[in-house]
C-alpha cells in the first residue's frame, strides 16, 4: 500500500494585498474615529451599520460579466436548487450600501436622512505600495435635501473634523467645484460628440498632473510624456480648447473673482450658469458660518471624480510639506473628497433623489496626524506588575485591579517569572512607563518598588549624573501610596 503523503502545513502569511493591524494602529484609528464621530454627531447625523455584503445589482458599479465575475469586487455566486442564484460581493465603498439601504427603508426614515458610517471596504484591484485591497472608510452622507445648504454643511463639518481629530489652520484646505460648470465648459465648446466628450473630461482629470501646459497639449495633437511615449491629444482646435483652460485656471484672489471667470468661462450655457449659481450660494453661506478662504475655497481645478458627481463636489487637502523616499520636499495631498450625486438611490426607486457626502481615508488621515506629532507612533503601553513570588499572585492581582480602578492602564506579568530580567524586558517590549516590583521583603514591609522605565531608558542613553541623582529611575513607596505615586509620574511623563 502506497505511503499517504503528509499534507503540507499552511503558509503562514497574508494574502496578497492585505495586511495586519497591530495593537497600536487599531487603538489610533478606534481614537480618531471617535472624535470624527463626535463632529458628526453634533451636526445631527445619525450613524448606520450596513451589510459587509451586498448583492452585486445593488452595487451596481462593478457589475460582474459572464467572462470575469470577479472584476472589481470580491463576489460569489450563491447557488440554489437549481444551481443558479444571486451574485454577492463585499461592498466597494459606504455609499452605494447607503443608496440600498436608504431605498429599502425610506418609508420608515426621515427626509432627509442624515447618517455616517465608518469600516472597512473591500476592492478586488492589483495591489501596490500603499495600496490596498482592505481599508478603512469613513463617510457622511444627506440624502433628499435638494437644497446646496447641504453640500456647505458638509464642507464646514469636514472643516470642523480635521480641526477636531488635530490638523490645525493653515495646514488644510477645502476646494470646492460643481460638476454643472463643467457641463457648461463643454456646451461652450459645442462638442456633440460623446465619445470627444468623454475625452476631454479624462484630459481634464490630468491636470494637477501635467499642468495648464499638458492640459493644452493634450486637447490639442498631443504631448510626449515624462518616459519620452507620445500621447495622442483629442483633435480640439485652440478656439475649442480655451474654454477648458478658462475654467481650470478660473480661480481668483476671491470667491467673487473667481466666479466672475467661471461666468465668463461657460459662455451662454444655462447649466452653467446654474452651476455658478450654486457655488455662489455655497460660498455665501460658508462665510455666514465663519469658514473664510483660509479653510474652504471655490477652486475649479478640483477635477477628481467629476464623472461620477452631479453637482458640487469638494476634496479636502493637506497643505503642510514632507519629504519623500527620495528626501524631496512635497505637500502631504489629498485625505477626503465628496460630493452631490443625485441620481446613485435612483437605481432602486425609478425617481431621482438628490444625496450629498464626504468620504474621509482613514488611513491617510493617521499618517498626517502622525507626520503632524498629533499622535505618537508607539504609544505609551500598560504599568507591568512583576511576579517575584508565585504565591502572592492574588496579591499582585489586586495591585492590578487597584490601579485600573483609578484609570491606569495596569496588567499582571502573565508569562514564567522565573527570570525576573525577562519581565523586564517583556515591560519595554510593551512600551510600558512603569514596572511595579514586590517580593517577600517589600510585602513584609508594607511597600512596592516602582521602576520609571522611561527614566531608566534615558539615563540609559544619554542623562547626566546630576539628572540620575535627582530622579533616580526605581525608588521606593509606600504600598497605600503606590495608586498616587503612579498617577504623578505618568502625568509628568505626558
Amino acid at each position: 500500500m502506497a505511503k499517504q503523503k503528509k499534507q503540507p502545513r499552511p503558509k503562514a502569511e497574508t494574502p496578497k494585498g492585505f495586511r495586519d493591524y497591530f495593537g497600536a494602529e487599531v487603538t489610533q484609528r478606534t481614537e480618531m474615529l471617535a472624535r470624527i464621530a463626535e463632529v458628526y454627531h453634533a451636526y445631527g447625523f445619525d450613524a448606520l451599520e450596513s451589510s459587509a455584503v451586498e448583492t452585486v445589482e445593488a452595487l451596481g458599479k462593478f457589475l460582474p460579466d459572464v467572462d470575469r465575475p470577479n472584476e472589481g469586487v470580491f463576489a460569489w455566486q450563491e447557488a440554489d436548487d437549481e444551481g443558479r442564484g444571486d451574485w454577492l460581493a463585499l461592498r466597494y465603498d459606504l455609499t452605494a450600501p447607503l443608496a440600498r439601504v436608504y431605498a429599502q427603508h425610506r418609508n420608515d426614515l426621515p427626509t432627509p436622512y442624515r447618517r455616517y458610517a465608518m469600516g472597512p471596504v473591500w476592492r478586488n484591484e492589483k495591489p501596490g505600495p500603499g495600496r490596498f485591497r482592505q481599508f478603512y472608510q469613513c463617510d457622511a452622507d444627506t440624502v433628499g435635501a435638494p437644497s446646496v445648504a447641504a453640500d456647505a454643511e458638509i464642507c464646514a463639518m469636514l472643516a470642523d473634523t480635521l480641526e477636531r481629530v488635530g490638523i490645525p489652520r493653515g495646514d488644510y484646505l477645502i476646494r470646492v467645484n460643481n460638476r454643472k460648470v463643467l457641463n457648461g465648459v463643454l456646451e461652450a465648446m459645442g462638442l456633440s460628440d460623446e465619445a470627444q466628450r468623454d475625452a476631454v473630461l479624462r484630459t481634464i482629470d490630468k491636470f494637477d498632473k501635467v499642468g495648464e501646459a499638458g492640459v493644452r497639449e493634450l486637447l490639442g495633437k498631443g504631448r510626449l510624456d515624462a518616459s519620452g511615449a507620445y500621447i495622442d491629444g483629442v483633435g480640439l482646435t485652440e478656439a475649442q480648447a480655451e474654454p477648458v483652460i478658462a475654467f481650470l485656471t478660473s480661480r481668483g484672489e476671491s470667491a467673487a473673482e473667481t466666479l466672475a471667470n467661471l461666468r465668463a468661462a461657460i459662455g451662454e450655457s444655462a447649466i452653467g450658469a446654474e452651476g455658478v449659481a450654486e457655488l455662489e450660494t455655497i460660498a455665501g453661506l460658508l462665510e455666514a458660518g465663519g469658514y473664510g478662504p483660509d479653510r474652504i475655497v471655490i477652486d475649479p481645478s478640483v477635477v477628481r471624480g467629476l464623472g461620477y458627481y452631479t453637482g458640487p463636489v469638494f476634496e479636502a487637502e493637506l497643505t503642510f510639506e514632507i519629504t519623500d523616499e527620495k528626501g524631496r520636499p512635497r505637500q502631504f495631498g489629498s485625505v477626503a473628497g465628496g460630493g452631490r450625486y443625485d441620481d446613485l438611490v435612483k437605481r432602486f426607486t425609478g425617481q431621482a433623489v438628490p444625496a450629498t457626502g464626504v468620504s474621509i481615508g482613514v488611513d491617510r488621515l493617521l499618517a498626517a496626524l502622525r507626520e503632524k506629532g498629533r499622535i505618537s507612533a508607539t504609544p505609551v503601553g500598560p504599568v507591568v506588575v512583576t511576579v517575584m513570588d508565585r504565591d502572592r499572585m492574588a496579591d499582585y492581582q489586586a495591585m492590578v485591579a487597584e490601579l485600573r480602578a483609578a484609570g491606569l492602564r495596569a496588567e499582571v506579568y502573565l508569562g514564567n517569572p522565573k527570570n525576573f530580567g525577562n519581565q523586564l524586558k517583556y515591560a519595554d517590549r510593551r512600551n510600558s512607563p512603569a514596572a511595579v516590583i514586590a517580593g517577600s521583603e517589600e510585602f513584609e514591609r508594607g511597600v512596592v518598588q516602582v521602576k520609571d522605565l522611561v527614566l531608566g531608558a534615558k539615563i540609559a542613553e544619554n542623562a547626566t549624573l546630576e539628572e540620575w541623582k535627582e530622579r533616580p529611575s526605581q525608588f521606593e513607596v509606600p504600598r497605600g501610596e503606590m495608586v498616587a505615586r503612579l498617577r504623578a509620574m505618568l502625568d509628568g511623563a505626558e
